[in-house]
Parts: structure tokens; sequence; C-alpha cells
């Protein structure tokens, strides 16, 4: 029983240890010459004229958070589609329960205008 874990336990270990190794070898085999020039600010590989802080509206992320909810339910319903015949009738009823969810939110969010781009 014990040695179903162990694979289990050696990912675990692995994991953990792969990135720790990788994060420790950069370190050490960096160059390390700091001087004025590298610790400058710079965007785009230009000095910046003028205000560096530039705020943005909010409708941006909103939008954003909009496709990143799509892009997630497509990402949903593949696995789904692809398993349909063995699934049977109560899931097909859970997914229209899902869709009915997200075109709920995508009308709320188009009668609040979030959908236009300004």
């Amino acid at each position: 029983m014990l040695s179903n874990y162990t694979f289990i336990g050696i990912f675990v270990v692995v994991a953990i240890a792969f990135p720790i190794v990788a994060l420790a070898l950069a370190y050490f085999i960096r160059p390390k010459k700091p001087n004025a020039i590298k610790s400058t600010i710079y965007e785009c590989g230009l000095e910046t004229i003028g205000e560096t802080w530039v705020q943005f509206r909010v409708q941006y992320y909103i939008y954003a958070i909009i496709f990143v909810i799509f892009d997630i339910e497509t990402i949903f319903l593949y696995p789904w589609a692809v398993a349909y015949n063995q699934l049977g009738i109560f899931a097909l009823v859970e997914m229209f329960i899902f869709l009915a969810i997200l075109v709920g939110g995508l009308a709320y969010a188009w009668r609040k205008g979030a959908l236009e781009w300004i």
C-alpha cells in the first residue's frame, strides 16, 4: 500500500527541488558586475521622458477579466465535448446551467457597458 505513494513522494520532492536548484545555480553563475548604467530605470531601452507613472482606466482591466473568464470557459467545454457520449443527460443539464450562468454574466457586463472600448 505504501509503495503506491512512493511515486507521488518522488514527484513532490522533484517538484520542490527543481526550482530551488535552478534558482541557486543561476545565482551562483550569474555575472556580478554592477554599475550605475545597469542600475538606471529604462522603458523599452530608452530613458523615460516626462511622467513615468500613468494610470490606466479600470475599464481595460474589466475587459481583460471578461476575456479571461470566457477563455477559461472554452477550456472547460473541450473535455466535456470529448467525453459527451459517456456522460449522459446529467452532464448535459450541468453544462447548460454552467453556460446559462456565463451568458447571464455576459448580459450583465454588456448592460453595464463593460464591453464598450473607449
